[in-house]
């Protein structure tokens, strides 16, 4: 039944699903296929010839139009279409555009512009040319279209000189002619812009950085120190360019992680010294450079998904180490050990209808015993892990626990997460549970009842035949990190009287509102069940085989056939997810102006991450979703999706699929909940 489904969609000719994917699209998986076209027929050498090999981030469409009708085909792109949407994608583009937030249009560009002159290849790179310097270029294969560049280069100086920018324009060699414009800075930025254009019979080049796009134009015959000569582009090329072809209009990418956060960081100083650590610095002291680069290629509409992405996140081992050992890393990036496996399926206690599921093989005896560096490098002081770890056990006041054998020492190695949301949407209506295997149930057990009955915060419940541990309090006596971010405090701005707690205990206590204010806890089914929400959890607790579980869905099955073809071996991680479900909250709540009040996970990783670093304050939306329609409107235009992780020698390979709305069958039906807040 399930692959009648997807032969049927071969049949009628692709319209798909996958809003959210765009964005998925764009950081998830591109390396290099290489383009099909000529080089003696297009404008240019292939980009990543053209790019130097400081290029922290790149992005190439090798046949944008085919890209753009294959986008226009899915389901995304025909919501985008949709009457009722169209208010709310004309206020975002309004909005972004008064913000300054638009690359292309600090630019004098928009994507509309891009697709109206391209006869070949549309790439962008972002180039650290030198220590402090970030530089933005568009290169735009205009082969057959010269016509059209050139009104497109004058409407960009329109553009430009109505923002009151000067004009000047230099030559180099001779032949190539440069123009600039001076910007002046603009409410809302950090400076003025200096935009380059340089055009070339067959090419178009773009960029913040007049030197670096005089240098591109001198390049677009290849050079030989071009980002494809880059070790790390090469591993993600070799792993991913045999996935897809190039007729099949794919979006390659390819990001330097750490080398874009370090450039971003030395280009972009904060006007006052802020507290707490370096988080950028210490990624790089704890071994997470190992890292090197994440790239792939992305395809819409390959006549059976909606969307189809192959990635390879490159982590070499270090030298003189085993590919699979615990050790191929250092210091706290030891932690990433995801091991393969050959079964991963969610069990019988996993609810039907949830909205995503996702479980992963993860080394947590390593991850443990690999925290203590990084702990005592984010709180800047040696030997406050040791401190914690050994206040929680000898403590008179604390838990009593020895947590590396009463409790890390007891769990396995697979991790597995559960996400829901109660009806009607408030606040608080998303729900998770974390499952953590456990090979002692009964140890870990009694580790949780030792802990959990010295803290005041939290209450003892009773639930066919299992003990839940639920707190009732948002104080924690439960020692936590603190971690500077914004909108957090950090654990280096200790009040006085914290500093002046027993121990180190009181240095780490979370004076922040929880990130699960409503945790509840027990161990059940071999695992140890942490949950957002005690309704969600006895939810979980009462689902059984006999009932139907998620596993006998049908929107589940296919996709699992469908990750079975990309992954015949082991695996790390597999997940699944409601394309709809997973949505609706953030829907609602943006759509009522209150994302930043949210209570979910998400919801407050949104508020560290948009926040103004104010302690207590509450964020701005910085979208206005007052215009988006009724939810059921959208919702016929999402589809199910998976994603599947194996780890290989040169790092873990991802990939996933997005299946069309109409591929999802055996739909289950909503459980409302009367327990919100519970």
């Amino acid at each position: 039944m399930h692959g009648s489904l997807l032969a049927g969609r071969r049949q009628r000719g692709s319209r798909l699903p996958g809003v959210i994917r765009r964005a998925a699209a764009w950081m998830v998986a591109v390396a290099s296929v290489g383009s099909n076209i000529p080089v003696e027929a297009a404008g240019f050498a292939p980009s990543e010839t053209v790019f130097p090999a400081t290029t922290r981030i790149w992005v190439s469409a090798p046949d944008p139009r085919r890209l753009r009708e294959n986008f226009d085909n899915t389901d995304y792109g025909q919501l985008l279409k949709d009457p009722q949407m169209r208010p709310f994608v004309e206020s975002v583009r309004d909005q972004a555009r008064k913000a300054g937030r638009q690359r292309l249009g600090k630019l004098g560009l928009s994507f509309e512009d891009l697709a109206s002159v391209p006869g070949g290849e549309v790439a962008l790179g972002v180039i650290e040319p030198a220590a402090g310097r970030l530089a933005t270029v568009i290169l735009v294969d205009t082969t057959g279209h010269d016509d059209e560049a050139s009104r497109l280069v004058e409407t960009i100086g329109e553009r430009l000189v109505e923002r009151k920018a000067t004009k000047t324009t230099s030559t180099a060699g001779g032949t190539t002619t440069m123009t600039v414009y001076e910007v002046p800075q603009e409410p809302g930025t950090a400076h003025a812009t200096r935009v380059a254009i340089v055009l070339h019979p067959g090419a178009l080049i773009v960029g913040d950085d007049p030197a670096v796009v005089m240098q591109t134009a001198s390049s677009l015959s290849g050079r030989t120190d071009g980002l494809a000569t880059v070790a790390s582009y090469r591993a993600v090329s070799d792993r991913c360019a045999d996935k897809v072809s190039s007729a099949s209009a794919p979006i390659r990418w390819f990001v330097d992680p750490l080398g874009f956060a370090r450039a971003v960081q030395a280009a972009n100083p904060p006007r006052e010294k802020r507290k707490g650590p370096d988080y950028v610095a210490i990624l790089g002291r704890q071994g997470f450079d190992a890292v090197k680069a994440v790239g792939g290629v992305i395809v819409l509409d390959d006549g059976l998904h909606d969307l189809r992405h192959h990635t390879l996140v490159h982590a070499p081992p270090l030298e003189g180490r085993k590919a699979f050992a615990a050790d191929r890393y250092k210091l706290a990036a030891r932690m990433l050990q995801f091991p393969n496996t050959a079964r991963l399926e969610p069990p019988s206690w996993v609810p039907r209808d949830v909205s995503s599921w996702v479980t992963m093989q993860w080394d947590m005896k390593t991850a443990f015993e690999s925290a203590e560096s990084l702990v005592d490098d984010v709180v800047g002081e040696k030997g406050v892990f040791d401190d914690v770890i050994a206040s929680l056990k000898e403590d008179p006041d604390g838990p009593q626990i020895d947590v590396a054998n009463e409790l890390v020492g007891c769990l396995g190695t697979r991790v597995s997460i559960i996400s829901d949301h109660t009806m009607p949407i408030d606040v608080d209506s998303e729900r998770l549970v974390i499952a953590i295997e456990t090979h002692d149930p009964d140890q870990v057990a009694k580790t949780v009842a030792k802990s959990m009955s010295t803290d005041p915060d939290m209450r003892k419940v009773e639930f066919n035949g299992h003990i839940i541990w639920e707190l009732i309090d948002r104080t924690d006596a439960i020692p936590k990190l603190e971690i500077e971010t914004p909108g957090l405090i950090s654990a280096h701005a200790d009040s006085e009287a914290d500093s002046e707690a027993p121990g180190r205990r009181g240095r780490l206590r979370d004076r922040e509102e929880k990130l699960l204010p409503h945790s509840a806890v027990t161990i059940a089914h071999g695992h140890l069940l942490v949950a957002s929400h005690r309704d969600f959890l006895e939810r979980v607790l009462a689902t059984s085989g006999d009932g139907g579980t998620l596993a006998d869905t049908g929107d589940f099955g296919v996709v699992t056939e469908e990750l079975a073809r990309l992954f015949p071996g082991e695996t790390a991680l597999r997940s699944f997810g409601r394309g709809d479900e997973t949505i609706r909250p953030a829907y609602e709540m943006l759509r009522r102006g209150e994302m930043p009040k949210s209570k979910s996970l998400m919801g407050q990783l949104l508020n560290v991450a948009l926040g103004d670093g104010k302690e207590g304050s509450v964020r701005e939306q910085r979208i206005d979703g007052s215009t988006l329609p009724e939810f059921d409107v959208i919702q016929r235009y999402l589809g199910a999706a998976g994603v599947g992780m194996e780890t290989v020698p040169e790092g873990w390979y991802i990939a996933g699929v997005a299946l069309p709305r109409d591929g999802r069958s055996d739909a289950v039906a909503r459980e409302p909940s009367d327990t919100i807040g519970r």
